[in-house]
């Protein structure tokens, strides 16, 4: 086994023949050139320094800023003239606010309290300014988002927050952060604003709910009301429409019959033109066959006589030849009209 302390007794004989020379009595300044050389090229290569994909390189001189690097390899002057810091500007970052109830009770613009908790998601956008401008950023991103939630939701109403209108809330707030974070310089943009929970505080939960019962059975009345309507007017409707269906059926009727009444007048009136004796006697014994086709009695009008003959109907009836039922003897006449039936 080598001896460890004869090893370093050998170096160390080496080391002085290279900086004294033969004879070992000065330094040779060619060997403190070369230490020095050599000590300067590796002082010099840590300048040399890589980028990656997802990052950004903030170069200070002397602690103050000096340039920003894009991802590659890059150099820089040797600490501690020139340092690099190295800032993720591509990952997102996330935050949640509303974990205590210092944090998650706000009050509403009806002045009512809500129990909210939300998320941010944010990542760098300027790496010096995330570096320079503010002390803490993480701290002041949580800080401006708390402050800008619960602007927001001064100036909301309650349902709104617990129901359809978080996502008003959710730009609202992201406007106002990005503007805040903007005046500070902070070099951060929001991407996103999640409310994740909105409920009404624990102690007013039970009264809530029967609040909640108590909509939900309006509505239902509301619902119900507006069944009942719908179904009345449109029976309303369909009524109506019959009725106009109805008139419009009539009026074609009545105009018909009154077109047909004055197309057979117009066609009587040409008639009587040619023959206007011919048609006031056929016109006559139109008219007197209407009036008397339900009148029970017969009239003979003979030529020769004064005035017509009325006779009964039993005078022309089977009954009147039965020997149990005989007729009444008609009233007298002449004798030429007492064979006017037998004409």
């Amino acid at each position: 086994m080598p001896d460890l302390g004869e090893i370093l007794r050998r170096l160390r004989s080496e080391f002085d023949k290279f900086m004294r020379g033969p004879g070992g009595r000065t330094i040779r300044p060619s060997a403190v050139a070369a230490i020095v050389g050599a000590l300067l090229l590796v002082w010099g290569l840590t300048g040399v320094y890589t980028v990656q994909a997802n990052q950004e390189a903030v170069i200070t001189r002397f602690g103050a800023y000096a340039r920003s690097e894009s991802p590659g390899l890059h150099y820089h002057l040797p600490a501690p003239i020139e340092r690099a810091e190295f800032v993720s500007v591509t990952n997102q970052n996330k935050i949640e606010i509303g974990d205590s109830p210092d944090e998650s009770l706000m009050l509403t613009g009806d002045e009512n309290i809500v129990d909210l908790s939300f998320a941010v998601q944010w990542h760098v956008s300027d790496a010096a300014s995330y570096l320079f401008r503010v002390r803490d950023p993480d701290d002041a991103v949580k800080w401006v988002a708390e402050s800008a939630m619960r602007e927001v939701v001064g100036h909301s109403a309650l349902i709104p927050i617990l129901t359809n209108g978080r996502g008003e809330v959710q730009s609202q707030t992201l406007t106002l952060m990005q503007k805040i974070l903007d005046r500070y310089h902070a070099g951060i943009t929001i991407d996103a604003v999640q409310i994740q929970t909105a409920n009404f505080p624990a102690e007013v939960v039970p009264a809530n709910q029967d609040i909640a019962r108590a909509g939900q059975d309006a509505q239902s009345a509301i619902n119900d009301a507006n069944a009942y309507r719908n179904k009345v007017v449109n029976e309303a409707r369909g009524t109506a429409a019959k009725i106009v269906q109805d008139a419009q059926g009539y009026r074609e009727q009545v105009t018909r019959e009154a077109q047909g009444q004055a197309d057979r007048f117009n066609q009587v009136y040409a008639q009587y033109r040619r023959a206007p004796a011919v048609t006031r006697e056929r016109l006559y014994l139109e008219t007197m066959e209407k009036v008397l086709a339900r009148n029970h009695k017969v009239i003979v009008d003979a030529k020769g006589t004064t005035a017509p003959i009325i006779l009964p109907p039993s005078a022309f009836s089977s009954s009147a030849a039965t020997p149990a039922a005989p007729a009444p003897a008609p009233p007298p006449a002449p004798p030429a009209a007492a064979q006017g039936p037998n004409q």
